[in-house]
């Protein structure tokens, strides 16, 4: 057993950007809430998502970093019965957050990813993406503009 306390590696400090309490705008007029923490000593980043009025999509997940894969994992389900689960890392080079997952859409494999960047202290975008050809091409399916609310 290790000296080393549970989730004190750099890693873990690596989605610290994404917590805090977030309006939400999407399209044309699109709004939402989203709340994020840490929980479980720190090792764990809980999201409360609420698109209402916009959209009546409200969802949570949970991400933690993982030492021996040395990726995230975040586990995404709402109350339209989906479970998603992801995988990624920090691109340190373009200043990314990226977690992605395989699916099948229409009988077709697809991969779909969600993109953090254009990060600063009050804002950051969000982008849910798809590739249908491996990965090299990417088309955004849906962008969130994050602003930070004054009490977070």
């Amino acid at each position: 057993m290790s000296d080393q306390p549970p989730c004190s590696d750099p890693e873990v400090r690596q989605f610290d950007f994404w917590l805090g309490k977030w309006s939400l705008a999407w399209g044309e007029d699109g709004k939402g809430t989203n709340t994020i923490r840490r929980i479980l000593g720190g090792c764990v980043i809980e999201e409360q998502f609420d698109g209402t009025p916009s959209t009546p999509l409200v969802g949570m997940s949970v991400s933690t970093w993982s030492p021996q894969w040395t990726r995230w994992h975040q586990t995404w389900v709402d109350n339209q019965g989906s479970y998603l689960d992801f995988t990624g890392e920090w691109d340190d080079i373009e200043e990314k957050m990226i977690l992605s997952r395989d699916d099948v859409a229409q009988g077709k494999h697809v991969l779909q990813r969600m993109v953090w960047y254009a990060i600063t202290p009050d804002s950051l975008e969000w982008n849910w993406e798809r590739s249908e050809d491996g990965g090299m091409t990417w088309e955004v399916q849906w962008n969130i503009h994050y602003r930070r609310m004054a009490d977070s």
